[in-house]
């Protein structure tokens, strides 16, 4: 058996390489050598203690080390290589656990299922799982990946890195790479709405009258947007900008479409928007898109109409037959579909790579 300067040389050696709490290697080896030692002459109440300082045991036992053999070295040994992989397991744990929220690189290793296994390097593995990828992407052995660190927990010896593509937060983590005064807390996110691989709306403000919020997201001839919709594989983007007043948010959310008068119900939390016809169509959006995500948006449940819809709707209250057709979203699926379908007229601007508001 080794002398006791040794011992303590050893422990210290992989303390420092393993980057590893020196006391928790002490604590398992003396655990170890306890249970061995129980086992072996068949006590319960043993107790073996070794000291931090000259490396030397005590036992409430009289029994000589030289004696045990190869077992009780195999259950140190033993001992020592879970205490290790366990000390790793902590600290990617605590790594990663200080990562949520934010975006991480890797290489796609291979797939289970439907799960894509990412390496995100030193041999830690991040799962991207079906429900946290956008249907309309592909993914492909090889290819670098940049994903959201969604949830990290420990399973056993390991630890499990959650990914995610789809969650809303992976447009604010790239919004505060690409753009310093989101970083710095010149502009503030205030909400956002997305539905993945398709389009996402945020509303942001700024804390400085002097910094123009849309545009600094924007970026000098949008190249700061451009790089966002680059990742997200052409994602549309729509920038709003926020306002206390409902009115004005409600008007903001539903760009690029322009909008009419809005009448407010607080008490139903409900908005009836009136548009020209030849804004219907984009104030919806494609299969009802444009409208849900400013619901959304600006906590509203909100209902477009032309003034020729509302002028029906109230003469058919008025002859009480009550049959008018319901605005939101089944009907703005019906007037997308309308709007595109008829004489071959160009569609409003609903182009998935268009990105702002208009300043």
């Amino acid at each position: 058996m080794a002398n006791n300067a040794d011992i303590l040389r050893y422990i210290d050696s992989i303390a420092r390489d393993k980057e590893i709490d020196k006391e928790g290697l002490f604590l398992a080896i003396e655990q170890a050598v306890t249970q061995a030692l129980a086992k072996k002459y068949g006590l319960d109440d043993i107790e073996w203690h070794l000291d931090r300082e000259t490396g030397e045991f005590d036992c409430n036992y009289d029994v000589s080390m030289e004696d045990q053999g190869r077992i009780l070295a195999m259950a140190v040994k033993q001992a020592i290589i879970g205490r290790v992989r366990e000390a790793e397991r902590d600290v990617i744990f605590a790594e990663f656990e200080q990562k949520l929220g934010e975006i991480v690189s890797g290489t796609i290793l291979r797939f289970e299922g439907d799960t894509v296994i990412v390496n995100l390097g030193r041999n830690i593995e991040g799962i991207l799982p079906r429900a946290e990828k956008v249907r309309s992407e592909n993914y492909n052995v090889g290819e670098r990946i940049r994903a959201l660190v969604f949830e990290v927990k420990k399973v056993g010896p390991r630890v499990k890195v959650i990914l995610s593509r789809s969650h809303r937060d992976l447009v604010r983590a790239l919004f505060e790479l690409e753009v310093p005064e989101i970083a710095d807390g010149t502009i503030t996110i205030r909400r956002i709405e997305r539905e993945p691989g398709y389009r996402t709306k945020l509303a942001v403000d700024s804390t400085d009258d002097k910094v123009d919020c849309v545009g600094a997201c924007v970026g000098v001839r949008g190249n700061r947007i451009k790089s966002i919709i680059d990742e997200l594989n052409g994602e549309r983007i729509d920038i709003i900008r926020w306002n206390n007043d409902p009115t004005t948010l409600i008007a903001n959310a539903l760009k690029p479409a322009e909008v009419g008068d809005i009448t407010l119900d607080p008490a139903a939390k409900k908005a009836l928007v009136i548009v020209n016809e030849d804004q219907q169509s984009l104030a919806i959006g494609r299969k009802g898109q444009n409208v849900r995500l400013a619901s959304k948006l600006t906590g509203w449940d909100i209902d477009i109409m032309t003034r020729a819809e509302l002028e029906q709707s109230v003469a058919d209250e008025d002859r009480g037959t009550g049959d008018a057709p319901a605005a939101g979203d089944d009907a703005a699926g019906d007037a997308t579909e309308a709007a595109s379908a008829g004489d071959g007229a160009p569609r409003p601007a609903d182009d998935p790579q268009s990105a702002t508001e208009p300043n």
